[in-house]
């Protein structure tokens, strides 16, 4: 257990001192998310005067746990890369006949991913501040939002490492990740109460992990939270993490065995 700690570490850090290279990185994935939050922030915030919105009475509130999950969304989906790229410079392969822990290989990426939701979800809670947003949980509210998005990268970055080691190609991960990312997103209540879409996205929202991560952050964010479908949520986020890193796990080993 040491050794696969130690190895982790390592992988992580490894990772990281990547990053620190090149850190318009994180400006890069920041800009979107930021731009999504002001400007949709703006277009829609009369929607709290729609009878039935049932989101407060601020938007700008209401849209911040949406755009941090998304951030979390589109940034573990490309996790996979760093994958890909060991496999062309064939680092995976002396990684693969080294000592290199397996389970710190596929660990380390996600960890890597979270390290990055967790700064960026700073970030963005800051410029959601200064636009005049207040969120009553507070600390507490706040913590379980950011458990919230690392539990969801998890997910993702498990889902988006596996894709990498059984497709192998950019490409093909780049497909796939647009494919399930931007259905996810529009099918649950980060931008719009799914009261006020058609009854069945509320009902496809319900089985969508990518919504019990929105409504795990927001509902921890309210003045008074229902902390039961709080921690029902987390619940089943991490659930689906132990599943994708299993899978995650048996994609791994198919490539070592087709390598």
């Amino acid at each position: 257990m040491s050794t696969i700690i130690t190895h982790t570490a390592i992988l992580t850090a490894r990772q990281l001192r990547a990053f620190m290279r090149v850190p318009a990185y994180l400006i890069m994935n920041l800009i979107q998310p930021i731009i999504w939050l002001l400007l949709f922030g703006q277009l829609f915030k009369s929607v709290v005067n729609i009878p039935g919105f049932s989101g407060g009475s601020d938007y700008i509130v209401f849209l911040t746990p949406g755009i941090v999950m998304m951030m979390a969304l589109f940034g573990s989906a490309w996790a996979g890369t760093s994958y890909i790229k060991d496999m062309d410079s064939g680092v995976m392969d002396r990684f693969l006949t080294s000592p290199t822990s397996r389970a710190g290989l596929i660990v380390s990426s996600m960890l890597y991913q979270a390290v990055l939701t967790v700064v960026q979800t700073l970030v963005v809670l800051g410029v959601a501040w200064l636009t005049g947003a207040r969120f009553a949980g507070g600390a507490v509210g706040i913590l379980v939002l950011l458990l919230a998005a690392v539990l969801l990268t998890f997910v993702f970055a498990a889902f988006s490492n596996a894709i990498a080691l059984l497709a192998k190609q950019q490409t093909a991960l780049i497909g796939i990740s647009q494919l399930i990312s931007f259905p996810l997103m529009f099918l649950s209540s980060a931008i719009m109460d799914t009261k006020l879409s058609p009854a069945w996205v509320g009902n496809v929202a319900k089985f969508n992990p990518f919504e019990w991560a929105v409504v795990a952050g927001r509902q921890a964010l309210q003045d008074a939270p229902d902390w039961a479908a709080v921690w029902t949520n987390l619940g089943l986020l991490a659930a689906l993490v132990v599943v994708m890193t299993a899978l995650a796990t048996l994609a791994f080993r198919a490539y070592q065995r087709s390598v």
